[in-house]
């Protein structure tokens, strides 16, 4: 029972569970994985073993260079920025906008609970259509939508015109708030992805918080539309971007115990005294091995620019693939994850909808322009969590492993989620309180921010922990996860309208203490995880469904 973590019986290789580190002290189950074949990183890692291993293939997505991996990151990782921005970026200007549109502040905010919804209903749709199509097209498709719903924005002449622009950009906002997740599992190693993850949570967060930022600028100064104006700009930079430096990156690698056993059976035949020449029939063997890749030719570049390479990447029917995130979102972790991710997120995103209903009036009577400010407050906690959330995970992942004889548990990942206690309980109590004694600004701003770097820490735990339980279900898993888009609707469709019936202090109360129950739900996951992780393993029926043979 490594750290409390109950250990199970009823499998030899519990999925998710990995021999991670090149000790002599590894345990019974994992001594007949022939080690000497695994391959290893590279430089001061050079004592991990690859998780999961690479094939031999040139095209694997694992085996090309990190300055290509960082790359694509970096390009999706800006989209998502901008795209984390199009939601609340309306925010500081939630007065001025509902004058000129004739409506009410209350019925604005609606309308980003619509898209909202939106996001939250076309994941079911963009799943399926990664899982048979690839990433890629998805990412083109969705940028374009992004790009002629900005312009449609720009030139919305009433509201609902307005609102139609919102509802069906959240076609293609989905993508990117399940696929870059999932992007970040194909093409980076167990001890690389906490990093990772949290730097495409900097690009989502600090979208979120420098759009408001900018736009409160934008709206005072040259009007309201120009924040979708901008966007486009933005977006249809980023369309060629995508589209000449974001290949394919799904791709179906032979397990490596099928590779493994072809390896040793092949070993094993050149050892047998029949075998005429020991030392040739082991090079055949090798060679043999390798054979797939030896003959596969690395894809150029123009190959690269496909829309669709043709390959197909499931074997699984439509149907079968649009419910299994209605299946995977009762799996416990997947669940947990769910809540987690869903309460705290959502909760951020009310503070965006409420900051100009709240500093807007007295006592603070802030400007469009200083309304976009206060999002300084979480831009800049974002940055400094996310520098320090995703090395941590990773190095308390490695540390622990190598404590652990060698082998890594993904509840490991879970450690930091004390940390998200501690800064979301100051936080949002803290936001309550502030507002209820209308203390100095700097007391509101300042939980803002806090509340936004425990979301830093935040996602390494739970999107870390989710790919690497259920690798080959993680697009199924982010879509239930992403789910939480259906409650920050239920939420936003109604802050404003409940902030000012009950005031700041009972909303937040309600909300951080909602935030606790889900967050100690932490502690059952990281002692029963292990073995709820083999349970669906071993439920044939289950496992005969989720997968796609």
């Amino acid at each position: 029972m490594p750290f409390g973590i109950l250990e199970d019986k009823g499998l030899e290789q519990v999925p998710g569970t990995s021999c991670m580190n090149d000790q002599s002290d590894v345990p019974r189950e994992y001594e007949q994985i022939p080690r000497a074949l695994l391959k290893h990183a590279t430089g001061r890692y050079s004592h991990v073993i690859l998780v999961p291993q690479p094939s031999d293939s040139p095209n694997d997505p694992l085996n090309w260079p990190t300055w290509r991996k960082d790359m694509i990151l970096l390009i999706v990782g800006f989209v998502a920025a901008v795209v984390g921005a199009f939601g609340p970026m309306l925010s500081p200007g939630f007065l001025i906008i509902a004058a000129d549109l004739n409506i009410k502040v209350s019925t604005l905010g609606q309308s980003t609970a619509w898209l909202i919804l939106t996001i939250g209903f076309s994941l079911f749709i963009m799943n399926p259509l990664a899982k048979v199509w690839g990433r890629r097209p998805v990412f083109i498709i969705s940028i374009a939508v992004m790009f002629a719903c900005s312009v449609w924005g720009a030139y919305a002449k009433n509201y609902s015109s307005f609102l139609a622009s919102r509802v069906v950009a959240g076609f293609g906002m989905a993508p990117y708030e399940v696929l870059v997740q999932c992007t970040i599992g194909d093409l980076y190693f167990v001890h690389e992805r906490a990093t990772r993850i949290a730097a495409w949570n900097m690009f989502l967060l600090g979208g979120i918080s420098g759009g408001s930022l900018i736009s409160g600028y934008i709206i005072q100064d040259i009007g309201w539309k120009w924040t979708f104006g901008i966007c486009a700009i933005f977006f249809g930079a980023f369309l060629p971007m995508v589209f000449f430096f974001v290949p394919e990156t799904a791709y179906v690698r032979v397990p490596v115990e099928r590779r493994l056993a072809v390896v040793n059976l092949q070993v094993s035949d050149s050892e047998n005294p029949a075998t005429k020449n020991g030392k040739e029939a082991t090079n055949t063997s090798r060679m043999s091995a390798q054979i797939s890749a030896t003959n596969e030719q690395k894809d150029s570049y123009l190959k690269s620019l496909r829309f669709m390479t043709g390959k197909q990447y499931t074997t699984a029917p439509f149907w079968k693939i649009l419910i299994r995130p209605v299946v995977v979102f009762w799996y416990p972790g997947v669940l947990w994850g769910f809540l987690i991710y869903g309460v705290t997120l959502t909760w951020i995103v009310v503070f965006s909808v409420v900051n100009a209903q709240i500093f807007g009036v007295a006592p603070y009577n802030f400007t469009p322009s200083q309304i976009g400010l206060i999002s300084l407050s979480p831009l800049i906690m974002t940055v400094v969590g996310l520098m320090i959330a995703g090395p941590l995970n990773d190095f308390i992942c490695l540390y622990l492993a190598k404590k652990n004889h060698g082998i890594y548990e993904p509840e490991f990942r879970l450690v930091l989620m004390f940390l998200v206690l501690i800064l979301g309980v100051v936080g949002f109590f803290g936001f309550g309180a502030t507002l209820h004694y209308k203390t100095h600004w700097i007391g509101p701003v300042l939980c803002f921010g806090i509340a936004n770097m425990a979301m830093t820490f935040e996602t390494g735990c739970v999107f870390g922990y989710i790919i690497d339980s259920y690798e080959d279900l993680s697009e199924e898993a982010f879509v239930a996860i992403n789910a939480r888009n259906l409650l920050t609707f239920g939420l936003t469709y109604f802050i404003n309208d409940w902030v000012t019936n009950e005031g700041p202090l009972n909303v937040f109360n309600v909300l951080g203490s909602s935030f606790i129950g889900v967050v100690v739900l932490t502690i059952p996951l990281w002692i029963f995880g292990k073995e709820i992780r083999s349970a669906i393993a071993r439920n044939e029926a289950l496992t005969r469904f989720m997968k796609d043979d």
